[in-house]
């Protein structure tokens, strides 16, 4: 069977990601690249072997610069099976009328409103509902996490309210835009805050009400969650639950800190540092007069990435067993 040709557009934080994770799949392989500038990123993803495009009217500069430009992103639209949309929020829903007009499948990372595909995706909790769709949304890192535990809680004891505050990095590490803040910003000020309702696009009967700070750090998003729900549990029931999700992750062993998470996605050899898995505290699982609580870390830059891999082989009807896709990807990706 010959493979699904994948596009990436935009080839930075969560582009550059997908790539290599879309290329250790052995049914889908990347067919090229979009960058908008010749700088280190499309530097590295010309010496990986990805055929780097761009916009018609940056051609010579890129070829200035020493990247052989490939074509234009136009061109890259038009061999690919699937375009992978990676481009800074809002920006991506301007690419739609691109993708339409090649009869091309399209993929949304969370910067995007849920309107705009139709399908906002989380691989454990909806992945029947992508099968065969053309426009898909994968929902924001912090929205996957909570979907990740949410889910299985909900399919298992039934879930009748969530409550979670959000305590967000202020920009990635390499983000000299914006960069750390010395100070505690409620984001926003005006309650709740946007990531419950994005969890609703995903289960759309959930009870769930948020709030957010932004914090002086740029490692991970650290969330507290009080989730009350209809079935009595006890705390180790829970920590049972949730040893089997393929994407959940129980910390212990002296990990206090999501400097210590981020140093063990390194030591354990993972590419770029990354943590994939929601990272909670085993100890943190409490069940206190009837609800539960506990703490989890959701590492912003790589959380994501294997449900855009899992989004591309619903769309393309590659598996239509969701528990097999993820299985699948984990496996190539290592987790």
């Amino acid at each position: 069977m010959s493979k699904i040709k994948v596009a990436i557009n935009g080839y930075g934080t969560i582009g550059k990601r997908v790539a290599d994770a879309v290329t250790v799949q052995d049914d889908m392989e990347i067919i090229g690249i979009a960058k908008t500038k010749p700088n280190y990123e499309a530097f590295v993803a010309q010496k990986k072997g990805y055929d780097v495009y761009t916009p018609a009217d940056k051609i010579d500069a890129m070829n200035k610069a020493g990247i052989p430009a490939a074509g234009t992103i136009e061109d890259m639209i038009a061999k690919a099976d699937v375009v992978v949309d990676c481009t800074p929020g809002g920006v991506g829903e301007k690419n739609k009328v691109l993708y339409e007009k090649a009869g091309v499948k399209a993929i949304w990372q969370g910067g995007e409103e849920h309107e705009l595909a139709g399908c906002s995706f989380n691989a454990e909790s909806n992945y029947a509902e992508a099968l065969g769709r053309d426009f898909v949304r994968v929902v924001s890192c912090n929205t996957t996490g909570l979907c990740r535990v949410i889910y299985p809680l909900d399919q298992e004891y039934g879930v009748k309210k969530v409550r979670v505050t959000l305590m967000r990095r202020a920009a990635d590490p390499n983000d000299v835009k914006n960069g750390p803040i010395n100070a505690i910003v409620p984001n926003p000020i005006k309650l709740p805050s946007h990531h419950g309702p994005d969890v609703k696009t995903v289960i759309p009967h959930i009870n769930i009400t948020s709030t957010a700070v932004k914090l002086p750090t740029t490692l991970m998003h650290l969330h507290t969650l009080n989730i009350e729900l209809e079935k009595e549990c006890t705390a180790a029931d829970v920590k049972a639950l949730f040893a089997k999700q393929p994407r959940i992750r129980l910390i212990g062993q002296g990990i206090g800190s999501t400097a210590e998470i981020m140093e063990l996605g390194k030591d354990i050899g993972r590419p770029r540092g990354d943590m994939w898995e929601n990272c909670i505290w085993e100890d943190s699982i409490t069940m206190y007069e009837g609800e539960l609580y506990f703490f989890q870390a959701i590492h912003q830059e790589s959380d994501v990435i294997p449900e855009n891999v899992d989004a591309i082989r619903a769309m393309m009807e590659l598996e239509t067993d969701g528990a097999k896709s993820i299985a699948k990807t984990n496996k190539a990706m290592g987790f």
